[in-house]
């Protein structure tokens, strides 16, 4: 079983960048089996799809929102993922998820919300206009 922690959150004004990182750990787990994502939830909305990244990094895929100011990145020997954010906006405010899923296509990128099967606890990305 894995376990993700999200850090990196914070308050930041519009056009400023944040560095969200996201740690795996557990006890029996291989990190480079998990497809990763990013997601996110704003006060009375959905959770919605941000970023995700392939089991080898080689694919990703992003929300439209995010393209040209979101980077998804992974480091499969320190189990860690990121999500670098630049530009950003007043509507990017809310609670960022990191999620991971077994996956056995090493190139697949998972977008979608309902086949993740583990998730963090989120960290709260505040930006001010």
């Amino acid at each position: 079983q894995v376990q993700l922690v999200e850090f990196g959150g914070g308050l930041v004004q519009a056009g400023g960048s944040l560095r969200l990182s996201c740690a795996a750990s557990g006890r029996t787990f291989n990190f480079n089996y998990l497809a990763m994502g990013w997601f996110r939830q704003a006060p009375g909305k959905e959770r919605e799809f941000v970023a995700a990244i392939s089991r080898s990094g080689s694919n990703r895929d992003y929300t439209e929102s995010a393209k040209g100011r979101f980077t998804i990145s992974r480091d499969n020997a320190e189990n860690m993922v990121y999500l670098e954010m630049n530009s950003l906006k007043p509507e990017d405010t809310a609670v960022y998820y990191c999620a991971a899923r077994n996956e056995p296509t090493i190139s697949y990128v998972e977008t979608r919300v309902h086949n993740y099967a583990t998730w963090g606890q989120g960290t709260q990305v505040t930006v001010s206009s």
